[in-house]
């Protein structure tokens, strides 16, 4: 007799960062003025895995108005994957193909998915959404890409603000373009203290 193992989907979270921990800033340019040719291909790469999106509701109003408005090569792809948006403020129909919106809490809509065969699913930028993953101990990797500048005056989204302490595994680490980092992590269960 054979035993079978059900195999689950994973959750991973994909975030770009500064130094000190800011998602964007105020006289900051797309990727930080650091685009490079190493950057673009990890991201094609990323987005040629199948995998379902997961976002809430701002990244995407954002992502659909600039694949929208755009002719970038990697916005078909974007559009052909599967999308899952938490919102309780946007209306059906959804005007990005191939999205879900979900009005249901991520507590038990996330559980329920990860437990089901099917693509892992990948949250981008939805620091809100990323916050209450981490919250709920639903990430199994957060990879952060680091850009070499800090925006103490500048900056905007504190990405970890308002959660508690986190322990993080390093997984693997990388170089893009030689000056952008690329840490992926393992968040840990909260270790007994």
């Amino acid at each position: 007799m054979t035993k079978t193992t059900k195999q689950t989907r994973t959750l991973s979270v994909e975030l770009f960062s500064t130094v000190d921990g800011f998602a964007s800033g105020s006289q900051a340019e797309g990727y930080f003025g650091l685009y490079g040719p190493e950057l673009a291909a990890w991201i094609d790469e990323q987005l040629a895995r199948p995998h379902v999106m997961v976002m809430g509701r701002k990244t995407y109003v954002e992502m659909a108005e600039i694949v929208a408005g755009g002719e970038d090569p990697s916005f078909a792809r974007m559009t052909e994957l599967p999308k899952l948006v938490f919102s309780s403020t946007l209306d059906e129909p959804l005007p990005w193909t191939n999205t879900t919106l979900s009005r249901e809490d991520v507590a038990t809509v996330i559980p329920d998915l990860k437990s089901t065969p099917g693509d892992p699913l990948r949250v981008i930028g939805s620091l809100s959404l990323l916050r209450s993953l981490l919250r709920l101990g639903l990430v199994d990797r957060l990879r952060l890409i680091v850009f070499p500048q800090i925006l103490a005056e500048t900056g905007l989204a504190p990405i970890f603000a308002g959660l508690p302490d986190l322990d993080l595994r390093l997984e693997s680490t990388a170089v893009l373009d030689d000056r952008l980092v690329v840490l992926d992590y393992a968040p840990q269960p909260p270790a007994a203290r």
